[in-house]
């Protein structure tokens, strides 16, 4: 299989304790499996293979009163699968992994489903590691009995969840944030409960597929080495399947009075919890860079940030008060946020929505400019400072079709953001009329 090589490269900074190093390595890209991306980054060291595999089904594709069926799917790959030298009980498979001293992590989000293997880069514990993910890839036995005891698990913890301020904000939120856009629903006991086996093998028969699948790998391997590790594991993966129904659209915040955007919820707490913010940006959104750097000065600067020296340093209202975009692929939210006492959260809700409101209008100043562009292109080195935070990135840049010079590019981008970019995309993209507002905790 051939090797693409792309003119582009990821800047590693490797830390000792009285110097630093660095070195420039290639993202490859390898030729497609089963209709499959998959890139490399190739690190020499340390004896160490990280490999995630992406995969085209998350939370969103749940379907109607099955909401946590996508979760479900994923995560119970783990408990049962078959091998070209048989069935693999849950067992065995937590027994191969520990075998191999290595680590294996399954997880969803709203976007995707991610399957994360670490391993020796030693052949023989290497091979074994792939062979098994590739088994639970494409074949997991999915067990009535497992799945029954996954489900009360599940029910037990969406129990507990409702108990918990921070959980039940964060529920509300979603939906009010999200509104028709399938990430609006989220677990119940009822849509959990009403998960079966025939949903799951349905469900993995669906999305789990060479044609919604990316590999991204950083390690110790060559890339010949690299081309086998994406072959064995796509081997037993349909390259494609039926079509697959569209998701309802994602769509830009209403405007609305205040009354239909602010919910309050009644709850024991000694803190009131607020959340406010609206649909945003996807990642690949040219704005991504005048936004990022605008709201590090707005409420992702920590001590340094706007909503910080209002809201705590001038009146003592919160400990802590944020502000953060999170882009993906399709989907992407502003939300800022805080937690305060009770008898305050009027005051304080009304210091947040002024601090945001004024900087939408207003805009930065250029020395916090300055100041947030040199932190953020001085605090860029630790976001690529180890092998899973590389991957982090490389996975990112190919989820979202970035350039695959992304990260060689990405302080030159940050420096070059002035207050006129900020200004513009913070206007273009938020609204304080949009803004969903939710009040957990505290009287209306």
């Amino acid at each position: 299989m051939r090797l693409i090589k792309q003119s582009c490269c990821v800047i590693i900074f490797v830390f000792g304790l009285l110097q630093s190093a660095q070195a420039i390595l290639p993202i490859e890209k390898l030729d497609s499996v089963k209709g499959a991306k998959a890139y490399l980054v190739q690190t020499q060291a340390l004896p160490m293979l990280d490999i995630e595999i992406s995969i085209d089904a998350g939370d969103r594709f749940d379907p109607t009163g099955k909401s946590g069926l996508a979760s479900m799917t994923a995560e119970l790959m783990n408990y049962g699968a078959r091998s070209s030298k048989g069935a693999l009980s849950e067992a065995q498979i937590a027994d191969e992994i520990a075998d191999l001293g290595a680590n294996f992590g399954i997880s969803v989000g709203g976007e995707r489903a991610v399957i994360r293997i670490r391993s020796l880069s030693r052949k023989d514990l290497r091979d074994r590691a792939v062979q098994l993910a590739s088994a639970m890839l494409s074949a997991p036995t999915y067990d009535a009995k497992i799945l029954e005891r996954e489900k009360q698990r599940a029910i037990t913890g969406l129990l507990e969840a409702e108990t918990k301020p921070e959980s039940v904000l964060e529920r509300r939120f979603r939906k009010s944030v999200y509104g028709n856009y399938p990430l609006s629903e989220s677990p119940s006991v009822k849509s959990v409960g009403s998960v079966s086996v025939s949903d799951l093998a349905r469900f993995h028969q669906q999305f789990y597929r060479g044609d919604r699948i990316i590999v991204s790998i950083v390690g110790d391997v060559s890339p010949a080495e690299a081309n086998e590790i994406v072959e064995v594991l796509l081997k037993n993966v349909p390259q494609s399947g039926a079509a697959i129904p569209a998701l309802q659209q994602f769509e830009r915040s209403p405007i609305e009075p205040l009354a239909s955007r602010q919910i309050y919820i009644p709850f024991d707490s000694q803190q009131a919890h607020i959340a406010m913010g609206m649909t945003a940006i996807t990642r690949s959104n040219p704005d991504y860079f005048p936004l990022i750097v605008g709201n590090y000065i707005l409420g992702g600067g920590g001590f340094v940030s706007r909503l910080m020296s209002e809201v705590r340093e001038k009146r003592g209202l919160a400990y802590s008060v944020f502000s953060y975009f999170a882009p993906g692929k399709d989907t992407g939210i502003f939300q800022a946020g805080l937690q305060t006492k009770g008898d305050q959260a009027t005051l304080a809700l009304e210091v947040m929505n002024s601090t945001i409101a004024n900087f939408i209008a207003n805009g930065a100043t250029p020395s916090e400019l300055q100041a947030a562009k040199a932190n953020l292109v001085n605090g860029f080195p630790l976001r690529i400072d180890n092998n899973r935070k590389l991957l982090d990135n490389v996975s990112s840049i190919a989820w979202n079709d970035l350039p695959l010079d992304t990260l060689e590019t990405w302080t030159t981008k940050v420096d070059a953001v002035t207050l006129e970019q900020v200004s513009a995309a913070f206007q273009k993209y938020l609204a304080m009329d949009r803004m969903k507002i939710v009040v957990l905790g505290a009287s209306k």
